[in-house]
C-alpha cells in the first residue's frame, strides 16, 4: 500500500471521530444572549408606549420566557413547524437525506426539511443559503441542542422568529395583531400566528388575511391529528372571529422621544427593554390638539409653527413638549424641535433683569423714567423705543415690567451693568448665550441673545419655586433587559438657589397682577385667568418670534409661535399670537379648580404708598394703594409730588385734593390718558371702572353712566368692565343710599388711538 493511501486510511477514522466530537462543543452562548433582538419601548409616565425603537435586527420584540407563552401558541408551533420537535437531536436524517439529494439535483436549495433547531440556528446565523451554509446550519443545530434543553430552545424560537410587519417573537407579535400579550392568547389566535413564520412576507394578515386564514385550518387540523387538540376544541377555534387589530405606527410625541433617546448612548441602548418616561401623553394628545388649531387659525397672520412646553414645578419634569404643529410636515420643517430651537425671546428676559433690580435695592413701588434716551453699544448709540412707539414719563417698576415697557428695563441694566444680568441667566443653565455680556449689551435685557423655549421654562419654573432651580426632568426609570425587579428610578436633578424667596415673590406678584398691566393689555387680555397665574409675553424683532411664559404654583407653561425659517409674522404680538394658545393650555392643566395662591414668604410685608410717586402718602395725595416689600425696603418719606397725571406722553397737572367724602369713581382717575394697541383685538382693550364707598354704606347696585347715557350696573365689589374707544368720556357712577339718589363727581378721561 502506498503511504498517502495508508494516511487516508489512518485520517479518515480520525476525522471522523472529531467530526462527531465536535458536535459536543457546547453552543456560544454569546449568540443567546436577547440584547441584538429586544427592541426599546419608550412609555409615558403611566405605561402608554410612544415609541418602539427597532433593535439591532430590525424589528420589534419583548423577550418573555416560556411560562409566559399560551400553551396552545406552544401546540400549534410545534404542529406547524415540527412535530417531531421533542423526538429528534437537531435534525431528522430522513428529511435531511430527502432535501439534500433535491439540492444536490436542483443545485441550489430547494428544499428546506429544517427542524425548529435549525430554524433557530438560521436566526442566529443570517447569511446566505446554500449547500455548505446548510451543512453548517445542521452541526450548529446538534451542537445547540447538546447545550439546551428542548423548552430553552423553544422559548429561544418563539422569541426570535419573525411574524412580519418588523415583528420579532410572538409578544410582539400577540400585541401587535392581537393587543394581547403572548400568554392570553386563545388557540384560533395561536393557530393564526403559527402560520406567519413560514412566510412572513407573503402571509401578511393585512394584506393575506384570508390566505392566513386558510393556513389556520389546516394547522388545526394537523394539532387534531396529533391529537394535541380535541375535535370539539378545533370546531370552536375554526368558528372564532379574529379582531385583528388595525396597523398603525406607534410614533407618539416625536420631538420629546428624541429628547430623551439623546440622553442614552447607544451603547446603554442595547442593555435596556424600556425607558419610563415623564410624559402624560393624555395631556400631551390634548395640548397637541390645541397647538394644531391655534396655529391653524393664525395661518392668516403668516404663522405656520409653534411649541408647547409644560413642566411640573414641584419636581421639574416634563409633563408636555411638542415641538412643532406637525412632526411629518415637510412643507413646514415640522422635524424641527421648536422647544429646543434658538430664538430670541424679546420682553421674555425681562422679570430676571428687574429681579436684579429688586436685588440692589429697588422696589416695585420705585419710579423709572420712561423717556426718549440713548444707550451706548459696540455698534454705536441707539435710542430704545417702546412697543407702542411712546414714552410714559416715570412708572413704577410693577407697572414697567406688568407692562413690558423697554425703555425703563434698558435703563435698569444700564445700571446695573449688562455683566451681572449675563452671569445670573447663565446660573439659570442658558447655556445657549455662548458669547460675553460685551456682546449683548443692554439689548440683554430685550432679547438679543438667542435662547430656547426649554432654557426659558426652567427659569420661569425657577421664580415659581421661589427662586429655586431644578433641571427639567424627562426620565423616571430605566429598565434593564431580563430585569425582574421592575423599573430602576432615576436620580432628579440638583438644585440651587439662584434668587431670593421674597425676591421671586415680588416679580411672581406683579406677573399675575391684571390691573397693573393695563394700560398695555387691558381687561379681559389672554393672560387674565381665572386662576392665580403669573405670566409674561415677548416678542422678537420683526415680528419673528411671539412667546407667552408663565406658571401657577403648579405648572409652568412655555408657548412660542413663528416660522422655522424665520420669516416674519404679520404684526403679531406675545399676547395675540401666544396669549390665547397658553390661556387654552392653563385652564385644561388646571379643569374647573381655581388653584391656590402663591405662598407669601417671611420678610414681604404690605405698606400703603402714592400711587403718583412710590413714596408714603400725604394727605395731598390723590389717594393710596397697597405695595409689597421686602421688610426694610418699604419707603421711609413721606411724598412731597405736584400731582400729575402721566400717561401715553400727555402730562395734565392736577390740583392736590382730598378723596370726597361720598360716593368717588377710584379707577379710572380724573385726567388718565390712555392709549389704544393697534394689534390687540378690540375686545381685549377693557378697563375696569370701580368706586369706593365710605364705611357704613348699604348700597346694593351701582349705576355707571358714560358721557350721559347709563351703560350698566354692577353689585359688589361695584367693579364693571367698559370696552376703550377713541375719543373724550365723563364717567360718573350712581347709587341708591335709602331713599336718596347720590352721585360722584365726574372724572374726565380721553382715549388716543
Amino acid at each position: 500500500m502506498k503511504k498517502w493511501a495508508k494516511w487516508i486510511v489512518f485520517a479518515l477514522p480520525v476525522c471522523l471521530l472529531a467530526g462527531l466530537a465536535s458536535l459536543y462543543v457546547p453552543f456560544p452562548r454569546g449568540r443567546l444572549s436577547p440584547a441584538p433582538v429586544v427592541s426599546l419601548r419608550i412609555t409615558d409616565r403611566n405605561g402608554v408606549i410612544l415609541r418602539e425603537v427597532l433593535s439591532d435586527e430590525g424589528g420589534r420584540c419583548r423577550w418573555v420566557g416560556l411560562g409566559d407563552i399560551s400553551p396552545w401558541l406552544v401546540k400549534a408551533t410545534l404542529a406547524a413547524e415540527d412535530r417531531d420537535f421533542y423526538f429528534h437531536s437537531g435534525i431528522q436524517l430522513p428529511s435531511v437525506l430527502r432535501a439534500f439529494f433535491q439540492n444536490i439535483r436542483e443545485g441550489r436549495v430547494v428544499s428546506g426539511a429544517s427542524t425548529i433547531s435549525q430554524q433557530l440556528v438560521r436566526n442566529i446565523y443570517r447569511g446566505r443559503r446554500n449547500l455548505l451554509s446548510k451543512l453548517h446550519e445542521t452541526w450548529l443545530a446538534v451542537r445547540l441542542e447538546h447545550t439546551l434543553s428542548k423548552e430553552e430552545i423553544l422559548e429561544q424560537y418563539l422569541n426570535r422568529i419573525s411574524f412580519g410587519n418588523q415583528t420579532l417573537g410572538i409578544e410582539a407579535a400577540g400585541r401587535l395583531y392581537f393587543d394581547k400579550p403572548a400568554s392570553h392568547l386563545s388557540l384560533a389566535e395561536s393557530a393564526f400566528l403559527a402560520v406567519l413564520p413560514r412566510s412572513p412576507s407573503s402571509l401578511n394578515p393585512y394584506r393575506n388575511f384570508e390566505e392566513v386564514r386558510r393556513r389556520q385550518a389546516g394547522v388545526l387540523d394537523r394539532m387534531q391529528g396529533l391529537k394535541l387538540i380535541s375535535g370539539l376544541e378545533r370546531e370552536r377555534a375554526a368558528a372564532e372571529k379574529l379582531n385583528l387589530l388595525p396597523a398603525e405606527e406607534r410614533f407618539r410625541a416625536p420631538h420629546f422621544c428624541d429628547v430623551v433617546l439623546a440622553q442614552i448612548p447607544s451603547s446603554d441602548r442595547r442593555r435596556l427593554d424600556a425607558i419610563r418616561t415623564s410624559l402624560d401623553w393624555r395631556l400631551q394628545e390634548k395640548i397637541e390638539t390645541l397647538l394644531d388649531e391655534h396655529i391653524g387659525a393664525l395661518e392668516n397672520k403668516g404663522i405656520s409653527n409653534g411649541a408647547v412646553l409644560v413642566l411640573d414645578n414641584l419636581t421639574g419634569e416634563i409633563l408636555s413638549l411638542a415641538g412643532s404643529r406637525d412632526f411629518f410636515s415637510q412643507e413646514n420643517d415640522g422635524q424641527v424641535n421648536g422647544v429646543l430651537s434658538l430664538r430670541q425671546p424679546g420682553s421674555a428676559l425681562k422679570p430676571f433683569t428687574y429681579a436684579l433690580a429688586l436685588e440692589k435695592g429697588l422696589t416695585a413701588a420705585s419710579l423709572l423714567e420712561d423717556s426718549e434716551t440713548q444707550v451706548s453699544t459696540l455698534e454705536g448709540y441707539y435710542s430704545p423705543r417702546n412697543f407702542d412707539r411712546k414714552y410714559h414719563g416715570p412708572v413704577s417698576l410693577r407697572n414697567a415690567l406688568a407692562c413690558s415697557y423697554n425703555v425703563p428695563a434698558v435703563r435698569v441694566l444700564e445700571a446695573l451693568g449688562p455683566d451681572l444680568l449675563y452671569q445670573r441667566l447663565k446660573s439659570l443653565r442658558f447655556d445657549s448665550l455662548k458669547k460675553g455680556p460685551g456682546f449683548y449689551g443692554v439689548g440683554l435685557t430685550l432679547g438679543n441673545g438667542e435662547v430656547s423655549l426649554l432654557e426659558l421654562g426652567r427659569a420661569y419654573a425657577c421664580l415659581s419655586s421661589g427662586g429655586l432651580y431644578r433641571g427639567e426632568r424627562s426620565i423616571l426609570g430605566l429598565l434593564p433587559q431580563g430585569g425582574r425587579n421592575g423599573f430602576v428610578p432615576t436620580r432628579a436633578g440638583a438644585t440651587h438657589r439662584v434668587f431670593s424667596p421674597q425676591v421671586s415673590y415680588i416679580i411672581t406678584h406683579i406677573l399675575s397682577d391684571a390691573d397693573a398691566r393695563i394700560s398695555a393689555f387691558g381687561y379681559n387680555a389672554p393672560l387674565d385667568l381665572p386662576i392665580m397665574a403669573a405670566a409674561k409675553t415677548g416678542t422678537s424683532k420683526d415680528f419673528r418670534d411671539n412667546w407667552t411664559l408663565g406658571y401657577s404654583p403648579r405648572y409652568t407653561v412655555g408657548v412660542w409661535v413663528g416660522n422655522f425659517d424665520g420669516e416674519p409674522m404679520h404684526n403679531v404680538s406675545g399676547i395675540s399670537g401666544c396669549g390665547p394658545l397658553f390661556h387654552d393650555v392653563m385652564l385644561l392643566l388646571h379643569g374647573g379648580d381655581a388653584g391656590r395662591e402663591f405662598p407669601r414668604p417671611d420678610g414681604v410685608i404690605r405698606a400703603p404708598v402714592c400711587p403718583t410717586s412710590g413714596l408714603r402718602p400725604s394727605p395731598q395725595c390723590p389717594g393710596q394703594i397697597e405695595e409689597i416689600f421686602i421688610k426694610g425696603t418699604e419707603p421711609k418719606e413721606t411724598c412731597g409730588f405736584r400731582h400729575e397725571s402721566v400717561r401715553a406722553g400727555v402730562s395734565t397737572s392736577l390740583p392736590a385734593r382730598r378723596p370726597a367724602a361720598g360716593l368717588i369713581v377710584s379707577s379710572p382717575r380724573d385726567g388718565d390718558v390712555f392709549k389704544l394697541d393697534s394689534v390687540l383685538r378690540a375686545d381685549y382693550q377693557t378697563i375696569k371702572l370701580k368706586v369706593s364707598l365710605p364705611e357704613g354704606w348699604d348700597v346694593r347696585e351701582v349705576e355707571w353712566w358714560v358721557n350721559g347715557e347709563r351703560i350698566g350696573a354692577s353689585r359688589n365689589p361695584f367693579t364693571y368692565p367698559w370696552t376703550l374707544k377713541p375719543g373724550s368720556y365723563i364717567i360718573k357712577a350712581r347709587a341708591q343710599k335709602g331713599r336718596e339718589t347720590v352721585e360722584s363727581p365726574a372724572v374726565k378721561i380721553h382715549v388716543l388711538t
